[in-house]
């Protein structure tokens, strides 16, 4: 990121300026037209009943999936990538929470509860919570195939492969663990549905930070890397150092 460089970019009158925002007003205002109808479509998804009675290591002691919801009658679980032999959390998931943690209160107001995921141990993410500050539940999957199932995690041989199976077959899992977000949904007599997952880019909208980099000059600005997760597909072997504010682990590829 170059603070000082100069933009070699076209500059017009006032009323030039004008002319050319109205433009792209009208093509703002249908992309938003475009995302409520995009939402309500959403909100028609079919939902799938949870068979696996799934078992998380918790600060409290173990806990189930139905537990998560705290008394909400809604869930939505972060796949945060911390792997079981990981000591610190992925910069990227971290660059996300960051975003996350203050929604907690509006979140709850909402019916909503939200938590982390991840692969690792109880211990290593008990400390990183602590170490970075947030107030997030955060439950390990450990002994369960949770990540597996819900499409973050893969064994080496699946990530060897290079067969597209994450994101729903849209293209190549980055790693081992790779981030994502999956709502369910818990009806009175205490049945879990899995309602909605999301990954790669589809986190994009999780962050506000892009929403308002994407207004500024320079764009987000990220050095050619043009993505949050460009930065890994340049090493072997993914080793997490906390960088926040740093690139985020997903790609240019939805």
């Amino acid at each position: 990121m170059n603070s000082t460089a100069t933009l070699d970019h076209p500059v017009v009158s006032q009323s030039e300026w004008l002319r050319a925002r109205r433009d792209l007003l009208a093509k703002e205002k249908e992309l938003t037209r475009q995302s409520d109808e995009l939402a309500r479509q959403r909100l028609e998804l079919p939902w799938t009943r949870v068979e696996k009675d799934y078992v998380f290591d918790g600060p409290k002691g173990r806990v189930r999936l139905a537990d998560l919801f705290e008394g909400r009658s809604q869930l939505a679980v972060y796949h945060f990538m911390l792997g079981p032999d990981w000591v610190e959390g992925c910069p990227g998931c971290s660059f996300m929470i960051d975003h996350l943690n203050g929604t907690l209160e509006h979140v709850h107001a909402r019916d909503v509860s939200l938590v982390l995921v991840s692969r690792g141990s109880l211990a290593n993410i008990v400390a990183f919570n602590k170490r970075m500050g947030w107030r997030l539940p955060w439950v390990s999957t450990a002994g369960n195939d949770f990540n597996h199932d819900f499409g973050v995690s893969f064994t080496p041989d699946e990530v060897a492969s290079g067969a597209k199976t994450y994101n729903f077959g849209a293209q190549p899992p980055y790693a081992e663990e790779n981030p994502g977000l999956s709502c369910f949904y818990k009806d009175a007599s205490g049945t879990v549905y899995h309602t909605y997952s999301t990954y790669a880019r589809g986190l994009d909208g999780f962050l506000t930070t892009y929403v308002l980099l994407d207004r500024a000059p320079k764009g987000r600005d990220e050095e050619g890397l043009n993505s949050p997760m460009g930065w890994l597909r340049h090493h072997d072997k993914y080793q997490p150092t906390v960088q926040i504010g740093g690139s985020c682990c997903h790609s240019e590829n939805h």
